[in-house]
Formats: structure tokens, C-alpha cells, sequence
């Protein structure tokens, strides 16, 4: 299991931004692990993130949107943010 942001885990802007990707994926029909290898990350970060437990990189942001055939936008919007 990786290791939580201490900084900013648990961060409202980063549980809005786990519960809009988590959203997203479920309305796709794509399962964590699936979204997982399609944006290359490990399934466990894949979970930090949707629960809102680690602040990832711009470019992992990037990966998950592609992997879920979306734009970064649409998921900052999914967000409120």
C-alpha cells in the first residue's frame, strides 16, 4: 500500500478529485485495476488517489484521464474545482 501524502492527504481538493475520477471510471464501466494498467500505476496508488490519500503529479493526472478517455478538464469539472 503506498505511502499517504502526509502534507495534503486527506485535502478537500484532493478527495473532490478522487470522487470525480472514481465517478467517471464507474460511469465508463471500468473497473480501478483496468484504469489502473490503462494509466500505468499500480492498482494501490490507483486507490490512494480515489480516496483522496495522495496528490498526484500533473502528468498522472494526465494518464488517468487518457485512460478513461477524457480530458483533464472534464475531471476538474467533475471535481467542482
Amino acid at each position: 500500500m503506498p505511502t499517504p501524502s502526509p502534507k495534503y492527504a486527506n485535502a478537500p481538493v484532493l478527495v473532490a478529485l478522487g470522487m470525480a475520477i472514481r465517478s467517471l471510471r464507474k460511469e465508463r464501466g471500468i473497473s480501478q485495476e483496468e484504469l489502473a494498467l490503462r494509466s500505468q500505476v499500480d492498482r494501490a496508488y490507483m486507490s490512494s488517489i480515489e480516496r483522496g490519500t495522495q496528490n498526484p503529479g500533473v502528468m498522472t493526472i494526465v494518464r488517468v484521464a487518457n485512460g478513461m478517455g477524457v480530458s483533464v478538464a472534464e475531471i476538474f469539472a467533475a471535481a467542482k474545482l
